[in-house]
């Protein structure tokens, strides 16, 4: 069995790494020659994930034909170039299990609608969780969800998948699944803000407690089921990535609460911080669905070059309400 990987960025490398610890052969896809050049030569990705020695069972092409023949493969580039890589994809109809964590602007679908538009007849499950890819790399325990419908297609991945220190959960709810880890990258930028900002602990809470409130609204507006939204996909990756720099977003937010400029802070940055391209996309989608989101628009203020008091008033003195609505 060959599995495949599709994306060279950190969380690209660190499933494929982990996944080898299985004896499995991995061979994954990056776009840059000297990501490919690095595994295969130094059985390291210097670029992305450096100090992390990886299995020789891993090998890294530029070609995407050279997955044809993985089963399944794993889908991790950034939500926003998804489409452009599936429509390249040759294969034979494999299995896809997307990593990666977005809403797709524009159509405003989620990855799993437009993975099923590119490459259709493939069964398709989403993969999220709470997951710091040098944790997982370094063999960390680590648990995830992993969602397909029917369930029994996420039954049957979980099994390839599973290893002693990756342990999936199951389940059927596959937008629930993808929700929980778009909004959260969204809420994380708002958490780092708090950190930058300087607006202390409690803040956080709040911000994490009141987050998690508009998480549930918009996923029931789509269809999701509270109960996933509750489970690692959702809280459990809130809490992660709401406390701690490893965090992409939450490091964009710290930024962003210092006073720096969304531009500046994004154009240093070599690796994607979802929730920045997320949160405008979340904004249209929560507004088409009749559902209020003020954390997620206070972060799209905020990277729209507003200042960080002047957002911090206006959600401060929003209307009192009911803490359940």
């Amino acid at each position: 069995m060959t599995i495949g990987v599709i994306g060279g960025g950190a969380w690209g490398t660190a499933l494929a790494q982990v996944l080898a610890s299985g004896g499995t052969a991995v061979r994954l896809w990056a776009r840059e020659a000297e990501v490919v050049d690095a595994i295969n030569e130094r059985h390291e990705n210097t670029v992305f994930l450096p100090g992390i020695p990886l299995s020789p069972n891993v090998s890294a092409t530029q070609e995407l034909g050279d997955l044809a023949d993985a089963d399944p493969i794993l889908v991790v580039t950034p939500a926003q170039h998804m489409r452009a890589v599936l429509r390249e994809l040759p294969g034979r109809g494999q299995p896809l299990i997307l990593c990666s964590k977005g809403i797709e602007a524009g159509s405003h679908q989620f990855l799993h609608h437009v993975a099923a538009e590119e490459v259709p007849g493939s069964r398709i499950a989403v993969l999220s969780g709470p997951t710091f890819a040098h944790e997982v790399a370094s063999g960390l325990p680590t648990a995830v969800t992993l969602a397909a419908d029917p369930i029994d297609c996420a039954n049957e991945l979980a099994g390839v998948i599973a290893r002693p220190s990756f342990r999936p959960y199951v389940s059927s709810d596959v937008v629930g699944a993808e929700i929980g880890g778009a909004v959260k990258n969204v809420l994380a930028i708002a958490c780092g803000v708090v950190e930058g900002a300087g607006l202390g602990q409690n803040a956080r809470a709040a911000v994490i407690a009141r987050g998690f409130a508009e998480m549930t609204r918009f996923g029931v507006a789509r269809g999701a089921r509270v109960e996933t939204l509750a489970g690692l996909c959702g809280l459990g990756d809130l809490v992660l990535t709401c406390s701690s720099t490893s965090s992409r977003n939450y490091s964009l937010g710290v930024g962003l609460g210092r006073g720096q400029s969304a531009q500046s802070l994004l154009a240093d940055r070599k690796t994607v911080a979802e929730g920045a391209f997320t949160a405008p996309v979340l904004r249209e989608a929560a507004l088409a669905a009749g559902v209020d989101m003020p954390v997620a628009q206070a972060v799209c203020a905020l990277l729209d070059g507003a200042e960080v008091a002047d957002v911090v008033d206006g959600l401060l003195n929003r209307p009192l309400r009911e803490e359940g609505v």
